[in-house]
């Protein structure tokens, strides 16, 4: 009888532990989707700007443009210590790639092009 009671108390904690974290995994998920979209909108306008004045044999015209629609704020990691932030921009199918950091931008024809 004890050893059941000692069962039954475990599996309660183990299944109170895993619907914890699961809570806990959605509180961060929320806090995460709420913190990139404020990057997102922080970094639009410059993104934007250096995008339309960057040189490049298509130009790329976000006011104006007949197409335009934002892929977001991504990232790439070329290897275990770096990781590339990149803000992506499409505008009449012409792609730009805006760094935050470096506050750059590239004009590609796709945006999984990288440096």
């Amino acid at each position: 009888m004890t050893f059941q009671r000692i069962v039954i108390a475990l599996l309660v904690l183990i299944v109170a532990g895993l619907g914890v974290i699961g809570y806990v995994e959605w509180k961060m998920a929320v806090q995460v989707r709420t913190l990139k979209a404020f990057v997102e909108g922080y970094v639009f306008n410059e993104a934007v700007m250096a995008c339309e004045q960057a040189k490049s044999s298509t130009p790329f015209k976000w006011n104006g443009g007949k197409s335009t629609s934002v892929i977001g704020l991504n990232s790439v990691k070329t290897d275990k210590y770096s990781v590339y932030a990149s803000y992506t921009l499409v505008a009449d199918s012409v792609y730009c790639d805006y760094d935050p950091i470096k506050r750059k931008a590239e004009i590609g024809s796709s945006f999984l092009e990288r440096e």
